[in-house]
């Protein structure tokens, strides 16, 4: 009898951790719901995980969901692509090729065949890993971190659709193809919900730039994200002046060639982050999306500028 009520007393215990555990995640996700929306400031960085924590678990898969929550990552950057019969899966390239032990395109399975194999991890070993649809990876996100639906425009409407049927308007943007403006968005799919956060991806090297931030601006959930091989001081003072206005504006230091050479490598190899993430924050800067997240964290944390 006494182990008996000791079983249920653990088993209680238990179950009431596992409940204080998902109201500290709920509480925790309306703050940086909350911290999302108000005016933008470079004193207030959040951090955008490439494709999760793919240094630890395969990339875009529910497993560096994991490990990208459990970090403290504000944004999951994820890429789609469309299976055989239609369904939206979790993938970056146009191959399976390099992250899947499989071949060809995922438009040449059906899901189930996708299904059926299993993903790579960052040094090409194949995991016990599944490929993720698009509508897995929102049940698994809901309530805990906001997402960046990268390479999604060619399938705008189903992304649309899915955000609405789980009511994640506030959670997910999604990514505009580079400079397009907003009156071709709406000429191409039909007027866009006002609740619905556009992202689209702005080539500071391009004459045309300020045209196309001027076609978003009527827009309230609207992000820009900037990138620019060379440095150009009359557009990095505009888009300063932008985020004055309460726009978010969104660097990458991923790769030298989005931010003329002030990238996560600079930051962590070479260990200056001041000359890279440093500088893109100065620049105007309230979201960095990072290949190396763990260490950006822990740099905003050091300069008290990550909540």
């Amino acid at each position: 009898m006494k182990n008996k009520l000791k079983l249920a007393l653990m088993s209680c215990s238990f179950f009431w951790s596992l409940i204080s555990l998902a109201l500290a995640q709920q509480k925790d996700f309306e703050k940086l719901l909350i911290a999302f929306e108000k005016t933008p400031s470079s004193e207030q960085i959040f951090v955008a995980a490439h494709r999760g924590d793919w240094r630890n678990a395969p990339e875009n898969s529910l497993l560096s969901l994991k490990y990208a929550i459990d970090m403290g990552v504000d944004i999951y950057e994820l890429d789609l692509k469309k299976s055989k019969d239609g369904v939206l899966v979790l993938m970056h390239d146009r191959t399976l090729d390099r992250t899947v032990n499989a071949n060809g395109k995922p438009s040449d399975y059906t899901l189930k065949e996708l299904k059926s194999f299993r993903l790579k991890n960052g040094l090409g070993r194949t995991t016990p890993h599944q490929i993720p649809t698009f509508e897995e990876f929102l049940i698994a996100a809901k309530g805990q971190i906001l997402i960046d639906v990268d390479k999604g425009y060619e399938y705008f409407p189903d992304v649309i659709n899915l955000i609405k049927k789980y009511e994640m308007e506030n959670q997910v943007m999604v990514n505009i193809d580079a400079n397009i403006p907003f009156f071709e968005v709406e000429k191409k799919f039909g007027q866009i919900p006002n609740e619905i956060k556009l992202m689209p991806v702005i080539n500071l090297n391009q004459e045309n730039y300020q045209q196309t931030i001027i076609s978003y601006k009527n827009r309230k959930n609207t992000i820009f994200q900037c990138v620019f091989k060379e440095e150009n001081k009359d557009a990095l003072t505009y888009i300063k002046d932008l985020q004055s206005q309460g726009y978010h504006i969104w660097l990458n230091s991923l790769w030298a060639s989005l931010n003329a050479g002030h990238d996560d490598d600079t930051a962590v190899d070479l260990q200056q982050p001041d000359q890279s993430w440093g500088w893109l924050i100065k620049q105007g800067a309230s979201v960095l999306q990072t290949d190396r997240p763990q260490e950006l964290l822990k740099y905003l944390k050091q300069q008290a500028l990550n909540h």
